[in-house]
């Protein structure tokens, strides 16, 4: 029998400080409507407090995932975190998420890919899980952008907020799990969303702080187009790839960047709303955080054999779909 690697449980935090729409209005030349036409998001939370990074929130989402599993993070064999805002350049973020936990067993690293971080990271624990290497493997979707945004910058620091999400991997004989995946990369992206500085090519220092280069670059309408179509697309491969019709699925999860890019994903795919899962208007876009925290907040929404899309598309650029048939009912 084929091992499959399927999610057995789901953890999802985002910090208690929220950011709305109206304190903006305050910082930056915009308004609560313009906001919300543009991109569907009111509200998005923000980690506050000295000393605390990406690997706090992360620990949070892994704890809870763990309670509900009823396991010790001593049984976690791997670990993988997808993140764009490490605790340091080095080390990963996964070795400080595994020694808070107290998870003295497991290994991991981190998946730089942004936006699409955790659908890289989910498809590469998975083979873990499939190769019978491992049998309990932890993804992690966490980014705390607050911590590279330019708050004077009015057309990209509205968009972002903190949060984590995680999943449990475990082998099952069952025809459920992760099904599919396709990943895609143009690098010619990187012109379009970047950070300028801290990197190797052009080391911090007294002029990139000055010049504000450590905060996320976005170019907007490159980057919006090439969503669109790369996210939309992708979601259709997939399930022509596995003769899936929009009566088979159950849901989409998108990745949560702009309603726009969502609406034009599902319509691609010939589904309606009722289908499509959207906490843009809570969280705004929390990097590699959005389809973990997606998948925790409806968890209790969603049954055993669901079939469900996860797509996203993310700097780099960085895009695909996962198709997962569900294997629990909460």
């Amino acid at each position: 029998m084929k091992v499959r690697a399927s999610i057995t449980a789901l953890g999802g935090y985002v910090p208690p400080d929220i950011l709305s729409n109206k304190d903006f209005e305050n910082m930056v030349d915009t308004t609560d409507e313009w906001i919300k036409s543009r991109t569907g998001i009111e509200t998005r939370h923000i980690l506050k407090g000295a000393g605390l990074g990406t690997s706090d929130m992360a620990v949070e989402a892994v704890k809870q995932l763990c309670a509900k599993r009823g396991i010790s993070p001593l049984e976690i064999d791997l670990l993988i975190c997808a993140t764009v805002t490490p605790d340091h350049q080095f080390p990963a973020t996964e070795n400080i998420i595994t020694d808070k936990l107290g998870a003295k067993k497991a290994w991991g690293f981190d998946v730089g890919a942004a936006c699409s971080g955790f659908i890289y990271a989910l498809t590469v624990g998975a083979q873990f899980i499939e190769t019978g290497k491992h049998k309990k493997v932890v993804v992690v979707g966490a980014d705390k952008m607050s911590s590279i945004m330019d708050y004077t910058d009015r057309t990209t620091c509205i968009l972002f907020g903190d949060g984590a999400g995680a999943v449990l991997l475990e082998p099952t004989e069952e025809a459920q799990g992760l099904m599919d995946s396709i990943l895609k990369s143009d690098g010619h992206g990187r012109h379009y969303l970047h950070q300028k500085a801290g990197g190797s090519v052009k080391p911090a220092s007294a002029e990139t702080v000055a010049q504000r280069e450590h905060f996320v670059f976005q170019d907007g309408q490159p980057v919006f187009k090439a969503a669109v179509v790369g996210m939309a697309e992708v979601s259709a491969e997939i399930m022509e790839k596995n003769r899936l019709t929009s009566e088979d699925i159950a849901w989409l999860v998108p990745h949560q960047a702009n309603l726009r890019i969502i609406d034009a994903t599902a319509r691609r795919m010939g589904i309606g709303n009722e289908k499509v899962m959207v906490n843009i208007q809570k969280y705004g876009n929390t990097t590699a955080g959005t389809i973990p925290l997606c998948l925790s907040d409806w968890e209790t929404r969603l049954k055993k054999g669901d079939n469900i899309i996860l797509a996203a598309f993310g700097g780099g650029f960085t895009w695909g779909a996962v198709y997962l048939r569900w294997a629990y009912t909460a």
